[in-house]
């Protein structure tokens, strides 16, 4: 269940990460709110992942996975570019990722 508790989170944090930019400095208020709703739905369900995960590896899985999603959807849907480099950063945190699961993590 805390597997399915941090894909909830890290949903949230994508969209945190999507609904920031757009606030534009907190100055759309649509975008502000939607900012601060997901970012609380994202911390309650990272605190229900934590029940199960250690404090350090669990908070590391929530934002460099959620990192790697908002880089994504930026390439995806909001024309962002996606050059190598980025690629690169983006397979070496997938690798730690992984690294940290073998670790024994959850």
């Amino acid at each position: 269940m805390s597997w399915l508790y941090l894909a909830i989170a890290v949903i949230c944090e994508i969209a945190v990460g999507i609904s920031a930019g757009k606030a534009a400095g907190f100055t759309n208020f649509g975008w502000t709110i939607a900012t601060l709703i997901s970012g609380a739905i994202a911390t309650f369900f990272l605190s229900l992942a934590l029940l199960t995960f250690d404090v350090g590896v669990g908070y590391a899985l929530w934002t460099s996975i959620a990192g790697v999603g908002i880089v994504i959807v930026g390439a995806l849907f909001l024309g962002q570019r996606l050059d190598w480099r980025k690629a690169l950063g983006i397979a070496i945190v997938i690798g730690a990722v992984v690294g940290l699961q073998l670790s024994g993590a959850a």
